[in-house]
Formats: structure tokens, C-alpha cells, sequence
């Protein structure tokens, strides 16, 4: 005889309750590229078919920048810049322009304003509409690189300052032009950042205190790519693209272990490497690109190709990612292309992320793995879903989300990557950031 509370239909009911809860698991977005930092966004039950407009959960108002917002505990982060010198230029020359800076913490649920901190600020750089990097949040704080250097640590409940750290002023050196724009990393008990300067092409910072752990490199110019952590030769291995090479470094210690030279027109070595099993690549803007391959028996290095002419990409604004044997990525010309990683070949080309047939200077649309497809958010402000395979790219859907409040080759853009938590994707301009649903329908 059955107790009366074991009923079958009751514990059927518990089951699928506890499947689906595992199965439909919310996840932050507490960093640049994501939380494993790999431009994947890993939840379930979302949306398969866009609407034809957005469902707008909220709608916040800030100010200028390109920095993404980052989503973790509750909270979202992002920094802008408040000025009334007019900045929607798109100069590669260094002017000065005088505003502040700003690190906003808003509700996730309702957009509402829980704390925020502000400093002024001087900008010297090109591009000058506010911050370039995601908020980095980590076990109870918050860190932000803002575009002239300031890197400040902060209790992300509260906003207190645990500690900050001008880099420019404690490295002796100068902002690059383009600003600060390389998203720091944490590794265990280390923030590294890129600073510049004499021995200190990067740094790294205990993140709770902000004392100096190490330094490493002398290179002429920071550039903007981003640290990444590798494991080669059975080693964990620091790899720094820099103007000048691409060096691999001890991440505990900073000692130097390899660099193969490398020449960035401009100064301008965005992308962080991109690996796929003993391979490292990493393309610039100018066709500047080059294939590494990586010792398997000793932290060693050795170049297969460098500036392969009508090959390989060469990234601007938007990361490129590793697809099995492949590399997606959008070149300087706006396209996107897939690219063969070992060889550099390039299969096929398409312009129909930005809706345009000819070449766009820098054209940008980020791209986030979900699934077996990726979401993209254009510089013209539209979310799309979209098929990429080594057969080319097959658009699904599409729908706008928010206007491009910037300028750049002559037009509008928006160049602020998004942050998909939570069944949402949370997206910024110059002049609001908002939170739209993309939940299935239940």
C-alpha cells in the first residue's frame, strides 16, 4: 500500500522539476568573451527564432564608451565616459578632449543604479567615446582598465576601492594611441595587465591588494591584444602579443621562454592568439599575420608562416574563434571569413553579417558560439542568429536592438560587445545599455 505523499505521478512531476532546473542552469557573463573567456555562451532553453523586436526588460541611461558589459551575482557593470567635448570623431591623430570616467553598478533585474564611482579624466586618444574594456569580475570584486590607464579594484556589493593603480604614471610610459584597450586576466592569484614601459611590457598584480608580483618585456609599444594562458610542451605558458613578436612568458614568474618576431603595422596587435593543439596563430591589421608552431618537448617556438599576402585574416575590432580545424573570423575589410588554420587558406568570404556587398573599413559584428550556431552583434546594432560551417555562412534571423551612436569611416557604427546571461543578452551604446530576454518560450 502506498503512503499517501508517494504518489507516481507526484515523483514524475519532482523529477523532470529537478532535470530541467540542472539542464536550464542560468550563467553570468563576468567577463570579456565570457566566463571561460571563449566567446561560447553554454545555456539552454534559448530562443531558436528571434522576434521581429525585442522584448526590452530595461532600458538604462549612460554615456559614451566601448566597453561590454559584464553580468555576474545580480549585478551588471559597465563604464562610460561623460564629456560635452564632442567626441564622435574618428582621428588617428592624438587630441585632447577633458571628461569623466565612470564604473556604473546596476541591478540586473530591474536596470536600476546601485552604486557608482567617478574620476576625471583627460583623454590623449584616438576614438575618443569612453573606456574599451569589460569589467572583470572575480570573487567579490570588480576590476576596470579605463582608456587612459586607470586600473581600479573594487568590492563589487559595495563599489569601495580595495586599491587602484594609474599604469602610465607607476610604469613610465605613455598611452597607446588607440587607449587601453588589452582586457586584463586573472590567473589565480594574479591579475595581468598589459602596462608598457621599460621591463614592464606586462605586469603582474596580486588581485587583492594590487602589489606588483612581476614584470616582464621591453617593447616599444603595448598594443591592445589581451594575455592568454596556454598549455604546450606540458607547460602553462603566458602568451603576449606584442608589437614587436609574440612572446611566451612563466605566468608565475614572468621569466621570458620564447618570441618570434613580429612586425604590427601601426602598432596595432589587437587579437589576443588564438591556439588549436600545437598551433598559435595570430593575424593584424595590414595583412600582417603569422602561423607558430609550438614545441611539444620544451617551451619552445618556431614560425611557419609570417604575412602571407590574399591569406589568413587580419582582426580589427572582433575576436576571432577556433571551430575545429577552422578559424572564423571578420578581417579589416569588414568580411567574414573562414579560414583553414593549419594552412591559412582562405575557403569562402561573405558580407552578409553587415549587410553590405563592398568593403567596410574595420567592419565589426561580434561573434558568440551557442550551440550548433552563433549569435552576432553588429556595428549597426542588430543581433543575428546564424549558421557558420566550413560550407559558408547561412543567416537564420535577425532583429535590431539598438542604434549605432558612434562614427568611424565615414559612418554610424557601434563597436561594444555584448554579454549573453541569464537567457539575455545585454548590450550598451553610447547613450543607454538595455537587457533583452531571449528565453524560449516556455
Amino acid at each position: 500500500m502506498q503512503s499517501g505523499w508517494f504518489r507516481p505521478g507526484f515523483c514524475r512531476g519532482l523529477l523532470l522539476l529537478f532535470l530541467n532546473g540542472s539542464l536550464l542552469q542560468a550563467e553570468d557573463w563576468p567577463q570579456w568573451r565570457g566566463p571561460a573567456r571563449d566567446s561560447t555562451w553554454r545555456e539552454q532553453g534559448i530562443v531558436q527564432q528571434l522576434p521581429d523586436q525585442p522584448e526590452i526588460l530595461w532600458q538604462t541611461k549612460i554615456a559614451g564608451g566601448y566597453a561590454g558589459p559584464a553580468v555576474a551575482n545580480g549585478r551588471v557593470f559597465v563604464t562610460d565616459y561623460v564629456t560635452s567635448d564632442n567626441v564622435k570623431v574618428a582621428n588617428f591623430d592624438r587630441q585632447e578632449f577633458s571628461g569623466v570616467e565612470r564604473v556604473l553598478c546596476l541591478d540586473e533585474q530591474t536596470g536600476k543604479e546601485l552604486w557608482k564611482h567617478e574620476y576625471p579624466v583627460k583623454y590623449s586618444i584616438s576614438y575618443p567615446a569612453g573606456p574599451r574594456c569589460t569589467p572583470l569580475v572575480h570573487e567579490g570584486h570588480v576590476f576596470t582598465l579605463g582608456a587612459e590607464g586607470d586600473l581600479i579594484a573594487f568590492e563589487a556589493s559595495s563599489g569601495q576601492i580595495k586599491w587602484s593603480v594609474n599604469l602610465p604614471q607607476r610604469y613610465q610610459t605613455k598611452t597607446p594611441l588607440w587607449g587601453y584597450a588589452a582586457h586584463p586576466l586573472i590567473d589565480g592569484n594574479k591579475l595581468i595587465t598589459l602596462a608598457g614601459g621599460p621591463g614592464s611590457h606586462a605586469v603582474a598584480l596580486d588581485w587583492k591588494t594590487g602589489q606588483e608580483l612581476w614584470r616582464t618585456l621591453t617593447v616599444k609599444e603595448q598594443g591592445y591584444a589581451p594575455p592568454l594562458i596556454i598549455n604546450a610542451a606540458g607547460i602553462r605558458q603566458l602568451i603576449l602579443a606584442q608589437p614587436e613578436g609574440i612572446s611566451s612568458v612563466n605566468p608565475e614568474t614572468g621569466e621570458p621562454y620564447w618570441t618570434e618576431p613580429y612586425e604590427a603595422s601601426n602598432g596595432s596587435i589587437i587579437m589576443t592568439p588564438v591556439q588549436r593543439d600545437n598551433l598559435l596563430f595570430v593575424g593584424g591589421f595590414n595583412n600582417k599575420n603569422i602561423l607558430i608552431e609550438l614545441d611539444q618537448d620544451q617551451p619552445a617556438a618556431k614560425t611557419i608562416f609570417r604575412d602571407r599576402p590574399r591569406a589568413a585574416i587580419s582582426p580589427v575590432n572582433v575576436q576571432p574563434l577556433v571551430d575545429g580545424d577552422l578559424i572564423y573570423g571578420f578581417d579589416q575589410n569588414g568580411f567574414l571569413y573562414a579560414i583553414d588554420f593549419a594552412t591559412g587558406e582562405r575557403l569562402w568570404q561573405s558580407a552578409a553579417p553587415l549587410n553590405s556587398e563592398r568593403p567596410l573599413g574595420s567592419g565589426t559584428a561580434f561573434l558568440t558560439r551557442h550551440q550548433d550556431r552563433y549569435f552576432l552583434f553588429t556595428e549597426l546594432g542588430e543581433l543575428k542568429i546564424a549558421q557558420i560551417s566550413r560550407e559558408g555562412y547561412t543567416e537564420l534571423d535577425s532583429m535590431p536592438l539598438l542604434k549605432p551612436t558612434n562614427v568611424a569611416f565615414g559612418r554610424d557604427v557601434l563597436w561594444s560587445a555584448p554579454a549573453f546571461a541569464n537567457k539575455c543578452v545585454f548590450v550598451r551604446n553610447d547613450e543607454a545599455c538595455i537587457r533583452v530576454n531571449l528565453a524560449a518560450p516556455q
